[in-house]
Formats: C-alpha cells, structure tokens, sequence
C-alpha cells in the first residue's frame, strides 16, 4: 500500500512568480537560488544599451523528493529565455559543450584499437 500512495503523491509546484510568492518556503527556495547566483558570480548587473533588448527570465520551480515520498528539498531557479533570442540579431554563434558523435566514434575505435 505504501508504494502505490508514493506513487500517486500529488505535488503542487507553483506555477508562476506570483504564485511562488504567496507561500514563505518558495521565497526561501528563490532566495537561496539568488545567493547562489551572487556567489557564483553568474552574472554582471551593467546598465542596458539603449539600442538592445534584454532577454527575459523565468522562474522554475521542483520539489525533490526522499524516497519514501517526502519533501527533501524545495528548488527554484532562475532560468534565461533564450529561446527568444533571434540568430544573427542577438547573437552570431551557438555552442554546446557536448562531443560530436563522431569525435565519440574516434576515441572508442582508437582505445579499441590500442587494446
């Protein structure tokens, strides 16, 4: 029986700013995020061009959850809406610290091969 009551917990995560505002625990979750932002120097307050735009932010929000089906942790973090952004307007190069494909392929046959 415990298992299925874990497995049909319901979580109620807000769904916006203002929504996550209400509630004291939220704000705590935001302001930790905030902190760690400051602390890890993510970003640079610089005043705007006046001839940019600025990119907006979001709010997400997760509850993480003890195995036993418990709140161990209330997340919330700041997130870029880069997908606002147009190509050759707002910026000129994407990149994705992710190995191609084919430099994977390359490094397997050569440990291969060295083996």
């Amino acid at each position: 029986m415990e298992i299925y009551e874990t497995c049909n917990l319901m979580i109620i995560e807000p769904e916006s700013f203002q929504e996550a505002f209400k509630e004291e625990k939220w704000r705590k979750a935001m302001n930790e995020e905030i902190k760690m932002i400051e602390k890890n120097e993510t970003w640079e307050l610089v005043n705007r061009p006046q001839d940019k735009d600025t990119i907006g932010v979001k709010w997400v929000y997760k509850t993480k959850l003890n195995s036993d089906g418990s709140t161990q942790k209330l997340k919330a973090r700041l997130v870029a809406k880069g997908y606002s952004q147009q190509y050759g307007i707002d910026y000129n190069e994407i990149f994705a610290p992710v190995a191609r494909l084919d430099t994977i392929r390359a490094l397997i046959a050569l440990a291969a091969q060295k083996k």
